[in-house]
């Protein structure tokens, strides 16, 4: 058994992805302890401290219609116009309440609702970022709530996950309100989407933490030819969250992490076909086969981390 803290990169439906490398370093033998995630990375770090698996995660995924996540009534239910009617009301095309629903839905299964569900000592074992755009700054849940005035684990780690998961101008953003105010919460690709750092300590590390990092440029929306503003804004989110941050990544980090191509498929593609779905799947089994084959806790310890 392998003790390891995970940490999953944000990127809507590649996330399928994410579970291929998942079910990779499962079969190696590791285990995780704390675990970490923006956006569709935040879906897949809830879902294992609930203590699913990578292979039911595997599941779940090859049996779902990813377009019933996306709610088709109110106001989107007018043609022509309901889109856009969303996005200028709402500020956003999707509400997002059906992924939060799934979320909850799934983690009950496995007894879990709470962040103190998943918790040691006082301690959640699961981290999920998201973005406050109202006080501008990158929010850590559970932990960041205290600075709200909330219990971080009485906090629904479903509606925590819908605030990562965000997009924004795509899913409408999260009112968090609380005694001083209200702030709008929205995807924490906005400010990080690969969190690597998060379970980082300053002296020499008992095990390690494994970053899954999702590459691959995708094809835009002007550049698929559409030039209505919808279109156009959700391009500008996407270069803004999509900033490449594997360049900037420092040595000791890209070691540490598991590239995984995603080319060819956009976050927002809900409509992927089960084919690009098993590529996805098998392009992150096959990433994390030939990470293991590189990897070695000790010469990174040796190396960055002797404290």
């Amino acid at each position: 058994m392998l003790k390891a803290d995970a940490v999953f990169d944000g990127g809507g439906v590649k996330g399928i992805a994410l579970v291929g490398a998942l079910c990779c370093l499962e079969e190696k033998g590791y285990v995780w302890n704390n675990v970490a995630g923006t956006s569709a990375g935040s879906m897949v770090a809830a879902m294992i401290a609930a203590g699913y698996t990578g292979n039911e995660l595997k599941k779940i995924i090859f049996e779902i219609d990813f377009e019933s996540l996306l709610d088709k009534g109110g106001l989107q239910s007018i043609p022509l116009l309901g889109k856009p009617l969303c996005f200028f009301i709402d500020k956003g095309i999707y509400s997002g309440n059906y992924i939060e629903k799934w979320m909850r839905d799934n983690l009950k299964k496995k007894g879990i609702t709470k962040f103190k569900d998943v918790s040691v000592k006082g301690k959640s074992r699961l981290k999920i970022v998201a973005a406050d755009i109202t006080k501008k700054d990158l929010l850590i849940l559970p932990d960041d709530l205290i600075k709200y005035g909330m219990d971080p684990m009485e906090f629904d780690i479903a509606r925590a996950v819908r605030m990562s998961i965000s997009i924004p101008f795509f899913f409408k953003p999260v009112k968090l309100k609380y005694s001083a105010g209200c702030s709008y919460i929205v995807d924490g690709g906005v400010l990080s989407k690969f969190p690597i750092w998060i379970f980082d300590v300053n002296k020499k590390p008992r095990w390690p933490t494994i970053g899954f990092k999702l590459l691959g440029s995708e094809v835009s929306r002007t550049g698929s030819g559409k030039s209505d503003i919808v279109s156009f804004t959700l391009d500008i989110i996407d270069t803004m969250i999509e900033e490449h941050e594997e360049i900037h990544l420092k040595n000791k980090d890209f070691v540490r992490t598991i590239p995984i191509s995603t080319s060819g498929t956009k976050a927002t593609e809900f409509s992927l076909s089960r084919k690009k779905c098993t590529a996805l799947f098998n392009s992150g089994y096959n990433a994390a086969n030939k990470f293991i084959g590189n990897w070695n806790f000790a010469e990174y310890v040796e190396t960055f981390r002797r404290g």
